[in-house]
């Protein structure tokens, strides 16, 4: 990577329970695991409960050398927990318990002072579920440099309020198919394309970057005005958990230190897709199966489709 950029994520960290298991997740604590994992100096701000799952989250994040300045310590609400159910393809569907230990997250001063000297901020909708975290996260996106949002939209913990609110403030927005059809179908957008909803958002909330995942059919990015696509890797799915989280990581990542965008979405889509193909949500992932998936892969070669 060219230089250590400097990361926060922000909202949930939790466990993810399986039918006989449990794993470390929430969104924003996989985007910082992929961070660091990709050469990131990166920081959480987020809260646990005052008990052995919140000490686990705590150690398993210190021990990767994330900051864990910004994680609060909440004895009257149990630090988060998902029941992840998967169907037969491995996709997966969330039973969110509420209220959480993240839900209430309040500013301070040290979580105030690591967003005014990160490089960006990463964040998403299901934080902002509750008001207190909402508040927080509000107050902490007016002094962040650059703002990343990571659409997850889970119901029923989101509103369309909260949602533009968060559109409105992103310099980087980062969307699912269904999510981006569902929020143009709100904002009444008439466009019939996936490219043109997506131009739709970018002209709407005056955002020059936004990204949709399709999937196993890869991704489309829009960024400065050009449009990058990837078809997607064939891979056997064992569970999705965290797969759109590393991408995100993986495309930021690329992105900000300047790397071509059609390299950068390849690159992102290589990762998402291994990650697919692991059990839960943080693999370690290795350069040559990386290597693998790119393929002979050129920058020299890229053609884009400018608009």
């Amino acid at each position: 990577m060219k230089k250590e950029l400097k990361a926060v994520c922000f909202g949930e960290i939790l466990f993810d329970v399986f039918l006989e298991h449990k794993k470390i997740g929430g969104a924003p604590l996989n985007v910082a695991t992929r961070l660091k994992a990709l050469g990131g100096e990166v920081a959480m701000i987020s809260a646990v409960g005052d008990d052995n799952n919140g000490e686990k989250l705590t150690h398993y994040l210190d021990n990767l050398g994330i900051d864990t300045r910004g994680i609060e310590v909440k004895p009257n609400y149990p630090t988060g927990i998902v029941n992840v159910i998967l169907n037969e393809k491995g996709n997966a569907s969330y039973d969110i318990q509420y209220p959480s230990a993240w839900d209430k997250i309040e500013t301070t001063a040290v979580n105030k002072k690591i967003v005014e000297e990160a490089d960006f901020l990463v964040y998403g909708s299901l934080s902002c579920r509750d008001s207190i975290s909402k508040k927080t996260l509000l107050e902490l996106l007016a002094v962040a440099k650059y703002k990343i949002f990571d659409v997850n939209l889970r119901v029923p913990h989101y509103t369309k309020k909260n949602v533009l609110d968060l559109l409105y403030a992103a310099d980087f927005i980062k969307f699912n198919d269904e999510e981006l059809n569902e929020i143009c179908e709100d904002l009444h957008s008439n466009k019939k394309s996936l490219e043109q909803n997506i131009q739709f958002i970018a002209e709407l909330t005056d955002t020059p970057t936004v990204c949709v995942t399709l999937g196993s059919h890869g991704a489309v990015l829009f960024h400065n005005n050009t449009f990058y696509h990837n078809c997607g890797y064939k891979v056997n799915v064992v569970d999705t958990v965290g797969s759109g989280d590393s991408f995100l990581a993986s495309l930021i990542i690329m992105l900000l230190n300047g790397e071509d965008p059609q390299y950068a979405i390849n690159f992102a889509s290589a990762i998402g897709a291994i990650v697919a193909q692991s059990e839960g949500a943080n693999p370690i992932i290795l350069q040559s199966e990386i290597d693998e998936f790119l393929g002979d892969f050129s920058k020299k070669t890229i053609t884009n489709a400018s608009v």
